[in-house]
């Protein structure tokens, strides 16, 4: 070993040993949650953070109502960043020994404990015994078994096989008009047909409906070489041809009820609407253009996320709002995807007060008590505070009271009356010199000849911030920009309270597209400099503003709808 691979080892250690002697988390999942009896099922513990010096957990509360078939470990190790994580994980084959909700009770590992399970063991299927004969036969199942359009459906085909078999896995169905997506990888277990055990593959599939109507799922077919069971230990390996079919289903699927009054259609089993990252009671309050930071997120169980609404926040009175780029997923849960969205928004003040955002709503069908109900985040107001540095204006009780104070302390006699007397003839000198000068000024203007200074008209003002706004934009100050092109507006038309308000009054469809990059830039960092884009922004400002004429203006607005569902 050289010098340099023995560094790079213990530089390796110091990394891991950390995350290694972190306290490790740890859950418990079943590959299934609805077995036959006969069949196995595997109980997966895993803990994460810690996967050195762990016990195997103690299975012996497990005896009751399961034989335990075997046990393995699987270690992983990845680092991510510089961040060292670690995962072990415990996997228990078990078969049921009855019928019914059998429990899996909590179970002790890594000085931790795991969250109870339920197992559901049904009786066999009676049909399957005259399959039992069979080396080699197919199942499919449908659920539910009818439902709307829209909603996912959950498919799934086994391949049963008493001896070892070759070939390719059975691909999934194809329906015209129907989304088939697989969840998860398939399932290998052992089961009993007959009194016959075989080995088991399992796959299960999202199925989703486009359209309403009976549905039809052809059958799934397999076809393979089987180990030949006279000759199974031949030394060519013998095989013979073997083939199995699962069932065709199918499916009755409903519109949309006529009763559901949402702007879009969203049949889920579960479905939660959650706006995050409002200040706490003990944090400070935002202040006049400090950006707050907040995260929706709608998440629904039944659905995709590319079947989730977009989402945004209205337009707000007092502040102007950034969305961030969406981020989006699904996970599986168990026999169910769930569907994820999460928009990010920054809010930046503009005026000190009270700034209310609207409660916000969104309605969807619930598919398990099929009845429509209505995802909520209520109204919230806070407080915004001026912003950093304003000066601020001293009650006038105070400078009463103040002013009151040397009055009080000649009244007394007190050591303040000897104090406030310089100051008396400072005062009285200060306003003989004030005199002074204006005399001096009147008896100068009298010597002098007029001049007379024309007033500032509203065009030069005009110009002057036009001046301005077009230095700016030849630099990279975003906010700067913002700030000189808004003064600009202002001079012209002083109603305009922000750029959305003025991206609105403007007819040049080249400065509103100007304005939204502007937006951008300045979201992308308040305050900071950012490329300008080459003088794009001063070039299509430097004739003017093109304002829309007043009627144009009151007839429509250019703003799109800000919200994909209603606000109620």
């Amino acid at each position: 070993m050289t010098v340099r691979q023995f560094i790079s080892g213990c530089l390796l250690a110091l990394v891991l040993i950390p995350a290694l002697a972190v306290a490790g988390e740890v859950s418990a999942t079943l590959d299934r949650n609805n077995v036959q009896l006969g069949e196995t099922v595997t109980l997966n513990v895993r803990v994460s953070g810690q996967s050195m010096g762990v016990a195997a957990p103690d299975l012996g509360a497990l005896n009751q109502d399961f034989q335990i078939l075997g046990t393995s470990q699987n270690r992983s190790l990845s680092v991510v960043n510089g961040s060292a994580k670690s995962e072990l994980t415990f996997g228990i084959a078990l078969r049921p020994r009855h019928l019914g909700t059998l429990q899996i009770p909590a179970l002790s590992v890594a000085g931790a404990q795991t969250a109870p399970l339920q197992l559901n063991v049904t009786a066999p299927d009676p049909s399957a015994a005259a399959t039992s004969s069979q080396d080699v036969f197919m199942e499919s199942q449908l659920n539910p078994a009818q439902g709307y359009v829209g909603q996912q459906f959950t498919y799934l085909t086994r391949l049963y096989y008493a001896n070892r078999i070759g070939g390719d896995a059975p691909q999934p169905p194809q329906v015209a008009g129907v989304e088939i997506t697989p969840l998860g990888k398939g399932l290998n277990y052992d089961a009993e047909r007959g009194g016959r055990s075989y080995h088991v593959l399992e796959q299960r599939y999202a199925v989703t409906p486009q359209h309403a109507g009976k549905i039809e799922i052809p059958p799934v077919d397999f076809e393979g070489q089987q180990t030949d069971p006279r000759d199974p230990d031949s030394f060519f390996g013998a095989t013979v041809p073997v083939s199995a079919s699962a069932p065709a289903q199918a499916i009755e699927v409903k519109p949309a009820p006529s009763n559901f009054a949402g702007s879009a259609w969203l049949p889920a089993r579960a479905l939660s609407l959650t706006l995050d990252g409002w200040p706490s009671a003990q944090g400070a309050a935002p202040r006049v253009g400090q950006p707050l930071n907040l995260s929706m997120t709608l998440q629904a169980t039944g659905l995709s996320y590319d079947a989730l609404p977009a989402l945004s926040l209205p337009a707000l009175d007092g502040a102007t709002v950034y969305p961030d780029k969406p981020v989006t997923g699904n996970r599986q849960d168990g026999d169910w995807i769930t569907g994820r969205r999460q928009q990010s928004f920054a809010i930046v003040p503009e005026r000190a007060g009270a700034l209310t955002i609207p409660a916000i709503s969104l309605k969807w069908w619930n598919v398990v008590s099929d009845q429509m109900e209505v995802a909520q985040i209520p109204a919230h107001t806070i407080t915004v505070l001026p912003a950093a540095g304003a000066a601020a204006t001293p009650p006038a009780a105070a400078t009463s009271a103040e002013s009151a104070m040397p009055d009080r302390a000649v009244a007394s006699g007190s050591p303040a009356v000897r104090v406030s007397v310089p100051w008396r003839w400072i005062a009285l000198v200060s306003f003989g010199l004030w005199l002074f000068s204006l005399l001096g000024w009147w008896w100068h203007r009298r010597r002098s000849p007029a001049v007379m200074t024309p007033a500032l008209s509203p065009r030069n003002s005009s110009r002057s911030e036009q001046m301005a706004f077009l230095a700016a934009a030849r630099g990279s100050d975003s906010a700067a920009q913002t700030r000189s092109l808004l003064a600009w507006a202002r001079a012209e038309r002083p109603g305009i309270q922000h750029l959305g308000e003025l991206s609105a009054a403007l007819d040049d469809p080249r400065q509103r597209a100007a304005i939204a990059r502007l937006q951008q830039r300045h979201y992308a960092g308040v305050g900071t400099s950012t490329p300008a884009g080459d003088g794009e922004l001063a070039e299509v400002f430097k004739r003017g503003f093109g304002w829309r004429a007043p009627d144009a203006a009151d007839a429509e607005s250019t703003l799109a709808p800000l919200y994909p569902f209603k606000l109620r």
